[in-house]
């Protein structure tokens, strides 16, 4: 937090997302963000949607500033979201943002999507800069009230910052469609785990080529424990803490004990 030059308390908000800078999500988003903080937008030029966690490094990084009417909307990345995110916090913002946020994302990502979404891999990049960050996603409708679920989406991020605690924290937040009907109810829950049943179709091109079309199917519903697929598919909204630290500490004490026994190394041999 930080006081600007009228004496009130202001958050340097980074914002970015997988969907394109043109995307009305993030618009959203930014007109919400903007009610309570400073906001730098720092977007992909173009869709990013699946890429995960993918950063550029073997070819240079291309931005460009976009402008709506005098007014500087952000800078358009040729790159991915996670690219975005270390070159808003490198070079664009001009101190070390508060908080970043990534969305809103056109469609939910829960379940194992989270490990393929390029939307919370922007808000994971962030946490490794020590920064709080939020991805935030509204279940797919071709008509989707962006304004309304960025209103939503504010209010549980303030309320979290609000709550402080030790940077970074990492959240994934989920708007179904029915939240935005009725007076909304939030659930903290975990990801789904469990693997999505993999199907593909396959068709013929014009010129008789194979070729094939994923269409991943959600596991059925699990009523052991509430994750972020199920409340979900209830109409709540979903609010998962997650971490990127994927050691599997339980086994760090058993694996000690081991003995491995290692080929030599072929040259001291000869």
């Amino acid at each position: 937090m930080r006081t600007d030059g009228t004496e009130r308390l202001s958050v340097l908000i980074l914002l970015t997302n997988d969907d394109g800078i043109y995307a009305p999500g993030l618009a959203a988003m930014e007109e919400e963000l903007r009610r309570w903080g400073e906001v730098y937008v720092v977007a992909p030029a173009t869709e990013q949607s699946g890429v995960g966690h993918s950063i550029t490094y073997l070819t240079p990084l291309t931005a460009k500033e976009v402008y709506e009417g005098r007014r500087r909307r952000g800078w358009a990345v040729e790159g991915s979201p996670a690219d975005c995110v270390r070159l808003g916090v490198a070079e664009f913002c001009p101190t070390r943002p508060d908080l970043v946020v990534s969305g809103i994302n056109c469609g939910l990502n829960v379940g194992i999507n989270v490990l393929y979404s390029g939307t919370v891999a922007a808000a994971i990049e962030g946490a490794f800069f020590g920064i709080t960050s939020f991805a935030v996603s509204l279940e797919y409708d071709e008509h989707a009230r962006f304004d309304e679920a960025a209103r939503l989406a504010r209010t549980v991020i303030q309320q979290v910052m609000e709550r402080g605690g030790e940077p970074p924290r990492l959240y994934n937040l989920n708007i179904p469609k029915a939240a935005l009907e009725n007076r909304p109810q939030l659930r903290v829950v975990p990801m789904d785990v469990r693997h999505h049943g993999e199907r593909f179709e396959k068709r013929k091109d014009p010129w008789g080529r194979d070729y094939y079309w994923t269409a991943a199917v959600p596991p059925p519903p699990d009523s052991s424990e509430e994750t972020d697929l199920s409340v979900v598919r209830k109409g709540y909204v979903a609010l998962s803490p997650l971490d990127f630290d994927m050691t599997r500490r339980s086994l760090l004490t058993e694996m000690a004990s081991w003995r491995f026994r290692l080929e030599p190394n072929r040259t001291e041999d000869q």
